[in-house]
């Protein structure tokens, strides 16, 4: 009887999936980021659609964002400064929303990107993706959450853009730059993994 409860352990052990990131249940820093494509998507006002295996530069940054969240909000200049200080550094910043929920989906929506994107005058493409596939790929859980890719689309780090979300602090752990300041210099990321803080993610079940 123990041979044969050993034999199962062991076998629950070899059929068993790898364990994911600390706090992200779906991937791994290292692992290969999940694709899109086609994603209805704003870009300075203009309509147009975003897709990752279109993005040229060798960094890219992907942002979970919702705008009804406060969290959100408070990133919201915080990320505008971003964009534009490594839009000439071989970075592409993109933001995907993957809000659902009633309530919140009119301002999350591609209209409500639209408009949001007119009010701040966002300075990187923003999707909305309506299916939530791709948050889920990406085991986003919360808004906002970011996540570093590699010239080959490994991810190099997820988690917070920085260590105080709700208040932009000149003593805050910037995460997401110093991830991408090490990938442009060629080194490992020191910190590659984060808990992301803010809203939570509703997922409609059956999506």
């Amino acid at each position: 009887m123990r041979k044969s409860l050993l034999s199962v352990a062991v076998l629950a052990l070899v059929v068993s999936p790898a364990f994911a990131g600390k706090y992200n249940k779906a991937l791994s820093v290292g692992d290969k980021a999940p694709s899109f494509d086609g994603l209805p998507a704003v870009n300075g006002g203009q309509d147009t659609s975003l897709s990752l295996g279109d993005i040229k530069e060798d960094v890219v940054v992907v942002a979970f964002l919702a705008n009804h969240c406060p969290a959100v909000v408070a990133n919201d200049d915080r990320i505008i400064d971003f964009a534009g200080d490594y839009k000439d550094k071989n970075v592409k910043f993109i933001g995907i929303s993957v809000t659902a929920a009633e309530g919140q989906k009119d301002l999350d929506d591609i209209n409500g990107i639209k408009t949001r994107t007119k009010e701040k005058a966002f300075n990187y493409v923003y999707g909305y993706d309506e299916s939530q596939k791709v948050g889920k790929a990406y085991g986003a859980v919360a808004t906002p959450t970011f996540f570093v890719l590699d010239k080959e689309r490994k991810v190099r780090y997820m988690g917070a853009l920085d260590s105080s979300v709700m208040k932009e602090s000149k003593d805050a752990k910037n995460y997401v730059r110093d991830a991408v300041d090490a990938l442009l210099a060629g080194k490992d990321v020191e910190n590659p993994e984060t808990k992301a803080q803010g809203c939570g993610i509703s997922y409609t079940r059956g999506k």
